[in-house]
């Protein structure tokens, strides 16, 4: 006969409740044993119903948007440095400012209807204007500044209608700076987590992205005699875009991750090396007066920037497939209002 605490073979077993080791005795004896202490509560997966992300996937080519993206930047950015160096007497510089602009925003309009599917989803925007849709502003944006790119292109190239020209060159300018940024308002006004969180500085990435773009094409196209207003755009653009990237990323926190996994941060990673590089050695090669040094320095700068754009496009995407980024945000903000 055994006992209530022996087994067969004399040896002790513990009743359930009564002589179970607890605290750091049964860590150190399971420790013994081989065993790490188990977590009760296994942590948290973020899923949503049958697996499928909580918020529907951006259906945007990436090709023809983050084109998009980026050449209306480029062009934006052109049309300032068009009517600077036309005001300043450097002719080679606007006229490449010029012809730059007119084929960036005619690509990029390209593009945008490339993806709507037909052209007359487009001329549908402009049925209505609305303030309060950063995508009919935009349109409405792109349906003003299009023509006057293009008068100012003309008259650069058939050497007439010079009032008409400096005109044109004039008005573009003024619409420069919305056709750069506004493309970050759009995606920020988006419930996509990486997009909508950086809504703040988004728009100075973009500006100071189409910055360099503009100053890499003048750097290819114009003489290195004329390029110095490109030359100080690239710096102050690569400044502005490098900055307001960092700072977004730590303000965003969690949401900012995407930027740093996989293709968006292969992609960022070189928009950072290349704008940089470029930016320092627009510098060298305007105190060499190397014409080959201007246009590496301009090629680094045009890639830098298009690396850039379809970096946020990626990450984007990449936020939206992921449901942590979209339900950890909504309870951080839930406990903010509650406290």
């Amino acid at each position: 006969m055994t006992g209530p605490d022996e087994t067969r073979d004399g040896a002790q077993c513990a009743e359930p409740g009564r002589d179970v080791p607890i605290g750091a005795h049964a860590g150190r004896r399971r420790r013994r044993r081989g065993r790490g202490e188990q977590p009760v509560v296994p942590a948290a997966q973020f899923s949503s119903y049958y697996g499928r992300p909580v918020l529907k996937r951006p259906t945007w080519a990436p090709l023809d948007i983050a084109g998009y993206l980026y050449l209306g930047g480029l062009a934006g950015a052109s049309s300032l440095l068009a009517a600077g160096g036309h005001a300043s007497g450097r002719p080679e510089l606007a006229r490449s400012a010029k012809l730059g602009a007119a084929g960036a925003v005619s690509l990029s309009l390209g593009a945008l209807v490339h993806d709507l599917g037909r052209p007359v989803r487009f001329l549908n925007m402009l049925r209505v204007f609305k303030p309060t849709s950063p995508m009919n502003v935009g349109s409405w944006l792109l349906a003003g500044y299009a023509p006057l790119t293009m008068a100012a292109a003309a008259s650069e190239v058939a050497g007439r209608c010079r009032l008409v020209g400096s005109a044109a060159t004039g008005a573009a300018a003024l619409l420069g700076p919305a056709i750069t940024t506004y493309t970050a308002v759009l995606i920020s006004d988006t419930a996509v987590p990486s997009w909508h969180e950086g809504y703040r500085e988004l728009p100075f990435v973009f500006a100071g992205s189409g910055a360099t773009a503009a100053a890499g094409l003048a750097l290819v196209a114009a003489p290195v005699a004329q390029t110095g207003p490109a030359r100080r755009l690239a710096a102050l653009g690569a400044a502005l875009e490098l900055g307001a990237f960092r700072l977004m990323k730590r303000r965003m926190g969690l949401v900012a991750e995407p930027f740093e996994e996989g293709g968006p941060r292969a992609l960022m990673r070189s928009a950072e090396i290349l704008t940089a590089g470029g930016a320092a050695l627009a510098a060298v090669a305007g105190r060499r007066r190397s014409r080959g040094l201007a246009a590496v320095a301009g090629a680094a700068l045009l890639t830098g920037s298009a690396a850039l754009r379809f970096g946020v496009f990626q990450a984007g995407v990449a936020s939206a497939e992921d449901p942590k980024y979209t339900v950890v945000p909504q309870r951080e903000r839930l406990r903010a209002r509650a406290g």
